[in-house]
């Protein structure tokens, strides 16, 4: 699988062991930044993720920060991204097989390394379920996207 990974400066420290981790279970996994514990805005690097995932370039992106809430929030304002926040294997496996998550947010002050590699391990596994029940509600997911870029582009 194809990886996109970014942090801020909060997410750092972390943001290295994830990389390494993720390449060592066979994935091909793309660094966006930061590079440094500098500050960095969070939604710049969400951004630079989120464009991978959307171009096709990675199936799949990690955004780690200091409580992973603000990557989540910056993700789930990209259409097509469905971003979750996961510090634990079930909302890992789970957003991925009924809720169709492509990026997954952690919080590098709220879960030590090794609980975080569960995490990954559990969203990397995981797939997104042929249950018709959770595909409709995805697909319901995407129409309030359209909804309400049309709406912003008929306010202009």
């Amino acid at each position: 699988m194809k990886i996109a990974v970014g942090g801020d400066h909060a997410g750092f420290p972390m943001k290295a062991p994830v990389v390494e981790h993720l390449k060592s279970l066979g994935h091909k996994v793309t660094d966006h930044g930061t590079h440094s514990e500098d500050p960095v805005d969070f939604p710049d690097i969400a951004q630079k993720v989120t464009a991978a995932i959307l171009s096709g370039e990675a199936d799949r992106g990690v955004l780690v920060c200091g409580t992973g809430v603000g990557a989540a929030i910056a993700g789930n304002k990209v259409p097509g991204i469905r971003a979750a926040l996961a510090h634990d294997t079930h909302c890992a496996h789970q957003g991925v097989e009924h809720d169709d998550v492509n990026l997954i947010c952690i919080g590098a002050w709220i879960i030590g390394i090794a609980v975080a590699k569960e995490v990954l391990e559990a969203f990397v596994n995981a797939e997104f379920s042929s249950d018709p029940d959770f595909r409709r509600r995805v697909d319901k997911l995407s129409e309030m996207e359209r909804k309400y870029a049309r709406e912003l582009v008929g306010s202009d």
